[in-house]
């Protein structure tokens, strides 16, 4: 697993999507050519490609018209979406049919908007418009037997990536269960209902692609347990009032909803007011918002820049807020490492003025709500953002908790925040920094020299046992601190990691 997560570590979740559909399309095309599909290679060739350029174009246009910036990896997702989902293209007849499907379900992510924020799944909410009206362009032909292996693969690295099995499962659940029961009571025998859900719906496709959309997801686990149940028990059940069919869409949809409801309706355009060197390779960038956003110390934000010319990692990055709520600006703190991304490198370009969007608050990585719990935080260079953010909070509040930090760096030069979590311990915070090298410089009271250890957490910590345990940095490390703990004795339930898909 540990090759995986380093490979899923170098690219956005938006391009292991792009690319894996891109993957599983040639070989739906090539089973085409096989004869392995019901469908000729030609027609999916042609089908492919259309919903790969009329999106495209559609968005491009609908972008110059709403003066927004567009997203190529947006649009090629929902036409390589939606490409599994029609019936493909065999008449001319067809090829207008499926490319007014793909300018709709572009149109949607400007129309179906309320307050900047989107409502629905843009794929879903077009193939069920057109079904509504009589054209039922949803064949969900992914669902096929011979489309399930590399489905399942590709959906177990996007759910791997996001981190979102709780979500797909309590969906997959809800799902088997309600197709189960109305298969039984339509009078089908247990073998073929279970026959049936595998190789004829398209639950991994659906749950593990569709359903974790970041736009349309709710923000929390809790929220996303929901979110799953409502729409597996949708996805599963038979009904119709009128024209309107149950179907994968609809059950979508009604999810859509939901989460629209429970979900922050953040989309922020920021300026840049202020950019900080606050260590070598450590910047701080201080944003002015056009409204004012309320989260929680120690939330993210998806954060959106146009590089000049994207790599794999695309022009979107999960950055956790630097800020506190109790500030009046917006922190983004991250670290530049040797040969950075093009997003990385557009950002350090910015200069004063210069505007960048963030959106999608999300993250439970939060101070818990009983404030005599003892806290024990783990954090590993710039994986300190969130602590910063909840040290500032706390002191702007006045608000003491039992909280003790374990801060580990290479050198005492590359300590960020260092001001702010020493100025912590009026409200109960002791950190203990951690540096691997001194490079001749003196170790103060509250350092150590070398690496956290089991050794260190019960040495330093002697009630540990009963404390909950926040760590944040690399995949890496927090792998590692999780393996460590379970060694002492620390129970899963009290253990806190952060969301960081990846850093450079």
């Amino acid at each position: 697993m540990k090759y995986i997560d380093n490979f899923l570590n170098r690219v956005t979740m938006y391009k292991l999507v792009l690319l894996g559909l891109s993957i599983v399309g040639v070989i739906a095309i090539l089973f085409g050519f096989l004869g392995i599909l019901p469908y000729t290679g030609l027609s999916l060739i042609i089908s492919f490609f259309t919903l790969l350029l009329v999106p495209f174009f559609s968005n491009y246009i609908l972008a110059k018209i709403f003066s927004v910036k567009t997203n190529v990896e947006s649009s090629w997702i929902t036409g390589s979406i939606l490409f599994f989902i029609a019936f493909p293209i065999y008449t001319f007849s067809d090829f207008l049919t499926i490319s007014l499907l793909g300018l709709v379900a572009m149109a949607t992510k400007y129309f179906f908007v309320i307050k900047k924020k989107h409502i629905f799944n843009p794929a879903a909410l077009s193939v069920f418009l057109f079904g509504a009206f009589g054209s039922g362009v949803g064949g969900w032909w992914v669902g096929s037997s011979v489309m399930l292996i590399p489905i399942v693969i590709l959906g177990f690295l996007v759910l791997r990536k996001v981190k979102r099995f709780s979500l797909f499962f309590s969906f997959f659940i809800a799902g088997f269960i309600t197709i189960f029961a109305f298969g039984l009571s339509n009078g089908q025998n247990i073998l073929e209902t279970v026959s049936l859900v595998f190789n004829s719906w398209p639950i991994f496709f659906f749950g593990s692609i569709m359903l974790t959309e970041p736009l349309t997801t709710p923000p929390t686990r809790n929220l996303q347990i929901i979110y799953g149940l409502i729409v597996g028990f949708f996805f599963g059940s038979q009904f119709h009032f009128g024209p309107i069919y149950s179907s994968p869409a609809l059950a979508l949809i009604i999810g859509n909803i939901f989460s629209y409801i429970v979900s922050p309706r953040v989309r922020l355009r920021l300026k840049l007011i202020r950019k900080e060197k606050i260590t070598e390779d450590v910047y701080n960038f201080v944003w002015q918002t056009d409204e004012k956003i309320k989260f929680k110390a120690g939330q993210y934000l998806e954060w959106t820049i146009e590089p000049e010319k994207s790599d794999l990692r695309g022009n979107r990055r999960y950055f956790t807020v630097a800020s506190s709520p109790t500030e009046e600006n917006l922190v983004l703190g991250t670290k530049f490492y040797p040969k950075p991304s093009t997003f990385k490198q557009k950002l350090l370009k910015l200069e004063v003025g210069d505007e960048m969007i963030a959106s999608q608050l999300s993250g439970e990585f939060t101070l818990p709500k009983d404030k005599n719990k003892k806290l024990l935080f783990i954090a590993g260079g710039i994986g300190v953002t969130p602590f910063r953010s909840m040290a500032k909070y706390l002191l702007d509040t006045n608000e003491s908790r039992d909280i003790q930090m374990f801060y580990s760096n290479k050198t005492i030069a590359d300590t960020a925040y260092k001001d702010i979590l020493d100025k912590a311990k009026e409200i109960g915070w002791k950190t203990t920094y951690i540096v691997n090298e001194l490079n001749g410089q003196a170790l103060e009271a509250n350092m150590r020299l070398g690496f956290i250890t089991k050794e260190m957490i019960i040495s330093e910590v002697p009630d540990y046992k009963e404390r909950v345990f926040y760590i944040s940095g690399t995949h890496g490390m927090v792998t590692s601190f999780q393996d460590i703990l379970r060694k002492l004795g620390v129970p899963k339930s009290r253990i806190k990691t952060d969301f960081f898909p990846g850093f450079v």
